[in-house]
């Protein structure tokens, strides 16, 4: 299990946002020195990127500061290696993207932090504008994928706090090919219809902390991509959605496995899930191990506890679940069957563990459903275990 205790985590985030800026003075660029205009409708991508790039050139710990008002911003890459490790991204105001979503087309990010180190963002809000792709895409017309707001890939050190990100018309925050990465304090919101909007999403990283957060969408509050690795998730409020998933996992046959993943303290109100994993039945050699999920509450929750290992079903799954640990789960199922585990005859899920889980069906006794599913109870359990 993980055991990546929170305590370090923030003093290495707080080293990581004083530290260095108390070794020399900072320097503060604000975009409307640049031209940036607080209305909402002039282009202002050009102010933003002239402040990164003197930020990223200077020597000196540097802010780019945006000030109160409404931004427009076409999509931008921030790009490293740069000449300091000590950048900041202070966001009062609202950055907001293009009305138009054919000007992103497939792009894949509005916004896109990409081989950086040290680099920490705080405050402010990011307004996707999501609502007309997402109209085009229920009308059933050939439509764009659309854009991820914030996209951090292939960087490190980095801290997200306080941030609130809007109406996007994919996922919210894409975290790919990283090392220790903090996101706390965050509000994530869509409404519960709009497609494909995860709210977090991690792949390929170690050592990611998401604390503190509120997330509501039309698709996984937090999903937990291949290669995830010393993964911890603690103090977050997920609905609407569709819960905290491991997966889709085993799209590809080499596939990087899941591991060391902690969920703690998460509370799910009026979700389709609560704690989910998920996997393709074809052959992969990814995996699950080491994941414990620990002290949820449910609220009306359609399927509190899902393993389903049958994903888009075949009978050639080979993603590999084992050592998974559920402890100190309550709350209600808005379906009978609150605990389900749809696991692979060819390879069953092993060592799963129940403990402490207390699931009622609108207060009326739940039933769980087990196939191919290994492991044991221990202390209070309801509905009654079928692990074999």
């Amino acid at each position: 299990m993980a055991k990546y205790p929170t305590t370090t985590i923030l003093f290495q985030a707080l080293l990581l946002l004083f530290l260095p800026q108390s070794l020399t003075v900072s320097t503060t660029y604000n975009i409307s020195y640049f031209g940036a205009k607080p209305d909402g409708t002039t282009d202002s991508t050009s102010s933003l990127f002239r402040a990164w790039s003197l930020a990223c050139a200077s020597t000196k710990p540097s802010t780019i500061y945006v000030p109160q008002g409404q931004f427009l911003l076409k999509n931008l890459r921030f790009e490293g290696p740069c000449a300091n490790k000590a950048i900041t991204f202070h966001i009062v105001g609202t950055l907001v993207a293009p009305s138009n979503y054919n000007f992103f087309k497939n792009v894949g990010y509005w916004l896109l932090f990409e081989g950086v180190d040290c680099v920490s963002i705080h405050g402010g809000n990011l307004d996707g504008r999501g609502g007309s792709l997402w109209a085009c895409k229920k009308s059933g017309k050939t439509c764009p994928n659309g854009a991820t707001i914030l996209g951090i890939s292939n960087s490190k050190n980095v801290l997200i706090s306080g941030l609130t990100s809007l109406n996007s018309q994919m996922f919210h925050i894409v975290i790919n090919g990283c090392q220790n990465i903090m996101l706390q304090g965050l509000n994530v919101l869509a409404p519960g219809d709009s497609p494909n909007t995860d709210g977090i999403h991690v792949q390929l990283s170690n050592g990611v902390t998401i604390l503190n957060s509120s997330i509501g969408t039309g698709d996984d509050c937090i999903s937990i991509g291949p290669g995830a690795t010393n993964l911890w998730i603690e103090n977050v409020g997920c609905g609407p959605g569709h819960g905290i998933s491991i997966g889709s996992l085993g799209k590809d046959y080499e596939e990087a496995g899941v591991q060391n993943v902690t969920v703690k303290t998460a509370r799910f109100k009026d979700t389709q899930n609560g704690l989910r994993i998920k996997t393709w039945g074809r052959p992969s050699k990814g995996f699950v191990r080491g994941v414990l999920f620990q002290h949820a509450t449910m609220t009306n929750v359609q399927n509190p506890i899902v393993i389903d290992q049958n994903y888009c079903p075949s009978n050639k799954n080979c993603v590999k679940i084992n050592n998974v640990t559920y402890q100190d789960i309550r709350g209600t199922s808005a379906t009978e069957i609150a605990v389900k585990f749809n696991c692979s005859r060819t390879c069953p899920c092993h060592e799963i563990r129940l403990k402490d889980v207390n699931l009622s069906y609108i207060y009326q006794p739940a039933r769980s459903s087990c196939s191919n599913a290994a492991g044991s109870a221990i202390g209070l359990i309801e509905p009654s275990s079928c692990l074999y």
